[in-house]
């Protein structure tokens, strides 16, 4: 990562540095995540590359707003975010896509978009499902838009997905790809341990929570950092299924 910097790559989002150097995502941004390696991390950009300016993709798009790529017909440059007061006039705007992913963390939504900037995604930023975000999530179904939902493998994450199929019901096809065989097959190869992150938390579908079951039963969880390749060769032959 170090080296990248003093050689003046372009880094993913500073999540994805985090993972790909064999951590968690919030470790390099967290001091309470991983208060060595964060330290660390500090010490040698503030003293040691300081000749060396980072440039990193931003993930900063939490807030009120609601950022899609390829999703809605417009001459602007993509990914497009709009403001609370956007949506509540969108219900006359046509989408350019009839299917769309659903991600739940910013920076791999920012950096699949980077890496594939024709695919049409959706942020999902793990907010709390405000009204507007709502209004346009159930505005897309209406349109025909097939959407399918791709989040962290940690009970939290499936609670987001328990609560957007109860919105959409749709929960069938927000798992196409995410499914409860995919999920174990990713808990085996990519978890890590943490109780904290692996608690049994209530959910409504059946299939959610089998996945639930999983994650508490094996005590582990995966970041989506950790599956960007795995998600690029799925998402790839989703696409082409519909």
């Amino acid at each position: 990562m170090f080296r990248r910097i003093e050689n003046d790559a372009k880094l993913p989002p500073r999540g994805q540095q985090a993972v790909d150097a064999g951590f968690t995502a919030h470790t390099l941004s967290d001091s309470t995540e991983n208060p060595e390696i964060f330290n660390y991390y500090r010490w040698v950009t503030k003293n040691m590359l300081t000749e060396f300016p980072i440039k990193e993709l931003s993930a900063q798009l939490i807030g009120t707003s609601f950022t899609t790529a390829n999703i809605f017909q417009t001459d602007l440059p993509q990914p497009v975010t709009l403001n609370q007061w956007q949506i509540e006039k969108m219900q006359t705007i046509n989408s350019m896509t009839k299917k769309a992913i659903i991600l739940e963390n910013n920076g791999v939504f920012i950096y699949l978009h980077e890496l594939h900037p024709k695919w049409p995604l959706i942020n999902q930023s793990g907010n709390d499902f405000n009204q507007a975000n709502n209004q346009i999530m159930l505005m897309l179904k209406k349109q025909g838009v097939k959407m399918t939902y791709l989040g962290d493998i940690d009970s939290s994450g499936i609670q987001i997905i328990d609560h957007l199929s109860q919105l959409l019901g749709n929960p069938v096809e927000l798992l196409d790809i995410q499914t409860p065989n995919q999920v174990i097959d990713w808990l085996v190869r990519f978890g890590k341990e943490s109780v904290k992150r692996t608690k049994e938390l209530k959910v409504k579908h059946p299939l959610l929570i089998e996945e639930m079951n999983s994650i508490h039963t094996f005590g582990k969880f995966v970041e989506q950092e950790q599956l960007i390749q795995e998600y690029e060769g799925l998402i790839r032959e989703w696409l082409k299924r519909y």
